[in-house]
């Protein structure tokens, strides 16, 4: 058996040699911890006679306080040590360039939107939203479809139930706006439509739409075409034209599809933007309001159709893939003029 001084020798030379306050607190714990070999003679003094119990306690007792004295002051130089080596591994070299922060952007489809809202707000439009999924009686019975007509196929629409359907186009918001709110007025709104159409590069199930809309005393063709004028201006640059030829859809007449001409676009040859023209009375009508008094005019055109007229883009689908390879690069400004 080893007795207290020859214990606190061993524990001496091992505390002076120790590299780290890891293996400092190890020959802490093997010398003066709980189950420490110095902390352990104190169970030999029941089998000490009972006179030399006394002094041999007191000899534990001054080893152990002396070992301990000893790890404190080791501990001091090895952690201070440890610390001077930890701050120059962590330095900050403030001279040299910082990390570029990782800025998010908005989705190509969201700036081009914003900046149809802020060119429809600034015409005097007020944007409204309607639900995307759509009752069946505004999608197409307030906006004059005939009951035969092809739209209505459930190859053409994804229906939910007999009422309920995933909007197929944003002109569905006109019925619920005539519902709650008599002329003048004017509107418009940005949104999500679904067809139920096979995916290539030009068709996509989920796309987006601008429906807009003005109802006064006195509106004409010539209204229409001024303020697609101005439209198409702010959004392509000052040397757009506008072209109409006339078209059919159900909720107007006469009905026009609208195409643009720039210099800046694919040569300046006509690229078709829309559908438009002048509310049919029958809606008019249904909704109260008086067709031989006020008329008004409708346009509608794919949000996706100008960041690839912009960009010469030709295929849709990379619009709603995520990949950010392609959505990177676009911090999107149409074409200005």
């Amino acid at each position: 058996m080893q007795t207290p001084e020859e214990l606190y020798t061993a524990a001496e030379q091992e505390v002076a040699d120790a590299a780290s306050t890891a293996q400092l607190r190890e020959i802490e714990q093997r010398f003066i911890g709980k189950s420490g070999s110095i902390s352990g003679l104190m169970k030999l003094l029941g089998g000490l006679p009972k006179d030399e119990r006394p002094t041999f306690g007191q000899r534990v007792n001054a080893a152990k306080a002396q070992v301990e004295l000893l790890i404190h002051a080791r501990q001091i130089l090895l952690k201070t040590a440890e610390q001077a080596n930890q701050f120059e591994a962590e330095r900050i070299d403030v001279t040299m360039p910082g990390d570029r922060p990782r800025v998010g952007q908005e989705h190509i489809l969201q700036q081009a939107t914003n900046k149809i809202k802020r060119v429809l707000g600034g015409m005097g439009f007020t944007y409204l939203e309607s639900p995307e999924l759509e009752e069946f009686r505004y999608n197409f019975e307030a906006l004059n479809y005939p009951p035969d007509h092809p739209a209505m196929d459930d190859q053409d629409t994804f229906y939910i139930d007999d009422t309920h359907l995933l909007r197929t186009q944003c002109t569905a918001l006109q019925g619920r706006v005539f519902e709650t709110t008599k002329p003048p007025l004017r509107a418009f709104t940005v949104g999500r439509t679904f067809r139920n159409e096979a995916v290539d590069r030009t068709h996509g199930h989920t796309f987006h739409q601008v429906d807009c809309f003005m109802i006064d005393e006195g509106v004409s063709m010539a209204h229409l075409k001024g303020t697609l004028g101005v439209f198409a201006r702010a959004m392509f640059g000052e040397e757009v034209t506008v072209r109409f030829r006339p078209d059919f859809f159900p909720f107007v007449e006469p009905g026009v599809d609208y195409a643009i001409s720039t210099p800046k676009l694919f040569g300046g040859r006509w690229v078709e933007l829309g559908g438009a023209g002048l509310i049919h009375p029958n809606i008019l009508e249904r909704y109260g309001i008086d067709s031989e008094r006020y008329t008004g005019f409708a346009f509608g055109l794919g949000v996706e159709r100008i960041p690839m007229m912009a960009y010469g883009i030709d295929d849709l689908r990379p619009f709603l893939e995520n990949d950010q390879r392609f959505l990177s690069q676009f911090r999107f400004e149409p074409i200005s003029g």
